[in-house]
């Protein structure tokens, strides 16, 4: 605002803590079990000011068929936005560090793009609670 009224910002402007702010990382995968049980989770880190989410800070670990229940749900949930795709299912060489780094990468870039939708960020209740709940389960939201 202050540019367009023709004065330069002030240091205070430029460096304060934005109005409302959502950032999220999807980081740290972890493979768990043997054989046939195997599965890996990632730790999603999710920093906010945006009241809609209880903590400012939270950190959370979840598996792909959690963030495949995360998205019927919302689907169920939000009518009137339209819910990106997930990353692909795998089901060979799945645990290999390449499959796990495209799934982490695939994963991110589809919270970014529903924790940054307006009307999820205020009207769902599972957005808050997958990404803030550590004792999120899918069982009651389906």
């Amino acid at each position: 605002m202050a540019r367009i009224a023709g004065r330069p910002q002030t240091f205070e402007e430029m460096y304060a803590v934005p109005e409302s702010f959502l950032e999220i990382e999807i980081r740290n995968p972890m493979t768990h079990g043997v054989g046939r049980k195997m599965y890996t989770d990632y730790e999603i880190v999710c920093m906010t000011n945006i009241p809609a989410f209880k903590l400012r800070h939270s950190v959370v670990r979840r598996r792909y068929s959690d963030f495949e229940a995360f998205r019927d749900v919302l689907e169920r949930e939000s009518t009137r936005v339209n819910i990106p795709p997930l990353p692909g299912k795998v089901f060979t060489n799945r645990f290999t560090d390449e499959v796990i780094e495209q799934r982490r990468d695939g994963l991110q870039r589809f919270l970014e793009i529903v924790a940054g939708h307006p009307l999820l960020q205020t009207g769902s209740k599972v957005l808050c609670a997958f990404l803030q709940d550590p004792a999120w389960d899918k069982a009651q939201w389906m």
